[in-house]
C-alpha cells in the first residue's frame, strides 16, 4: 500500500510559536501529535497537517520549498498579508518583479511564502494553500507523482506539477537551475504508511524510484524527528523527508 502525505514540517527555533503564527494565517486549529513538536490541522480535519518541530540549526539561505497562499480576490490578499505582518511575518525581497502580482513575505523564523494574487487559474480550487512550491528538477517531480501516486497535473518544460487525485494543495517543481543544497531543508514531507502495510517492504519500493535510506538518525542535523519514529529518506535530488508507520493520532488540542 502506497505511502500518504501525513504533514509538511518546518523545522523551527520556537515551534509553539510559529504554530501560532500559521494557524492565525491560515485559521487552521492546533492539535497534538507524536513527537515533541506541535502541529496544526485544517478546519474540516481533511489532507495534512503542518508539524513544527525543534531545531537550532541555523538558516542558511533561501528554502527549497515554500507555501504559495491562494486569494479569493484583491481584498482578501490584502487581508491575508496584512494578518502576517501583524501576526510576525515581514516583506522579503527574492528577486520578485515589480509587475508581479504576489507578494512575498517570510514568517518570523525567517521562511519564505508568497500570497498568491486573485485570478490564478493553475491554483483554482486548491484550498487556502494552493501549493508546496519546490526547486528541484523534473526527475524529482516524476518521482513524487509514483511515491504519493498522484497524478502530474503539469509537466511542461522540465517543470512538473502533482496534486492528490482528491484536490487541495499541489506540490511543484520549478525546474532547472536548481540552487545548490546548503544544509539541511527546514522545511520537508512525511509520508504514514497505511495500517497493517508492510514498512520494510514500502522503504524497498521508495528506494526502487529513486529515494536513498539514509543509516543515521536526524537529530537535530537533519529533518528534525522531533522524537518521531521513522525512517529518514533523501529522495533523488537529496531532499529529506521520513517514513512513519501509522500509529498515534493526531487529535485537536
Amino acid at each position: 500500500m502506497t505511502s500518504q502525505l501525513y504533514a509538511i514540517c518546518f523545522n523551527a527555533t520556537e515551534p509553539s510559536a510559529l504554530a501560532r503564527f500559521w494557524s492565525g494565517v491560515l485559521g487552521w486549529e492546533p492539535a497534538a501529535g507524536p513527537g515533541d513538536g506541535v502541529a496544526i490541522l485544517p478546519p474540516d480535519g481533511s489532507g495534512f497537517r503542518i508539524r513544527f518541530l525543534p531545531s537550532q540549526v541555523p538558516k542558511t539561505g533561501q528554502n527549497r520549498a515554500h507555501f504559495d497562499l491562494t486569494s479569493a480576490s484583491p481584498e482578501e490578499q490584502r487581508r491575508t498579508v496584512a494578518r502576517a505582518l501583524e501576526l510576525g511575518g515581514s516583506h522579503i525581497d527574492v528577486g520578485q518583479l515589480p509587475e508581479e502580482g504576489h507578494v512575498v513575505l517570510a514568517d518570523p523564523d525567517g521562511n519564505e511564502f508568497c500570497v498568491i494574487e486573485a485570478g490564478n487559474k493553475f491554483l483554482a480550487g486548491t484550498g487556502s494553500i494552493g501549493a508546496l512550491a519546490c526547486d528541484g528538477t523534473q526527475e524529482v517531480g516524476y518521482f513524487w507523482s509514483e511515491a504519493l501516486r498522484w497524478p502530474l497535473v503539469w509537466d511542461q518544460d522540465e517543470e512538473t506539477a502533482i496534486q492528490s487525485p482528491a484536490g487541495g494543495t499541489k506540490i511543484t517543481w520549478g525546474g532547472p537551475p536548481v540552487a545548490r543544497k546548503t544544509g539541511p531543508n527546514r522545511l520537508y514531507v512525511e509520508l504514514e504508511i497505511p495500517v497493517g502495510a508492510d514498512r520494510e517492504a514500502e522503504i524497498g519500493r521508495l528506494v526502487s524510484l529513486g529515494a536513498t535510506r539514509t543509516d543515521g538518525g536526524a537529530g537535530d542535523g537533519g529533518a528534525g524527528d522531533g522524537g518521531l519514529d521513522g525512517v529518514l529518506m533523501l529522495d533523488p535530488d537529496g531532499n529529506e523527508f521520513r517514513v512513519r508507520g501509522a500509529g498515534a493520532q493526531v487529535r485537536r488540542a
